[in-house]
């Protein structure tokens, strides 16, 4: 699906010498991730999705996250609209970027842009839980901000 390189360069190190490397870099391309709270309530929304990299390495698969996707082409805020939606079924209106990290660099390219938004149960307009097309089977999740700061 994605792109794996394979690049040789030379690298002036810290000393002033220079010295050839190669490195492997995966690109996937850019993503976003959101974290949906609701201060008044002091909750938060998550989903729980089966990952097979984590199954592969001997995890049990099953992960909880924010929900996120990547960018394909689209602003990273227009971008993780869409996917909150689709993940969680909640619509978000004003979204807050707080900031953007690389989130494997020694081998991954891909940024990721973190956003927040607050959200009630107006913005409920759907059943969320991904497209099945794509294989995607979310479950929602809604905790306290309490437990969900636990399970970190």
């Amino acid at each position: 699906w994605y792109v794996l390189k394979k690049t040789t360069f030379d690298y002036q190190r810290a000393d002033g010498s220079w010295q050839r490397q190669s490195r492997e870099t995966y690109d996937r391309g850019n993503g976003a991730t959101l974290l949906l709270y609701d201060a008044r309530r002091r909750t938060v929304v998550l989903t729980r999705q089966f990952r097979l990299p984590a199954f592969v390495n001997g995890h049990h698969g099953m992960l909880i996250e924010a929900p996120a996707g990547l960018l394909e082409a689209a602003s990273p805020e227009q971008r993780i609209r869409a996917e909150v939606e689709e993940e969680t079924g909640y619509r978000v209106h004003d979204v807050r970027k707080v900031f953007e990290a690389f989130m494997s660099p020694g081998s991954v390219t891909e940024k990721l842009h973190f956003f927040v938004a607050e959200y009630d149960a107006v913005a409920k307009v759907g059943a969320g839980g991904g497209i099945a097309d794509e294989g995607e089977d979310i479950e929602v999740l809604e905790l306290p901000v309490d437990e969900a700061l636990a399970m970190i």
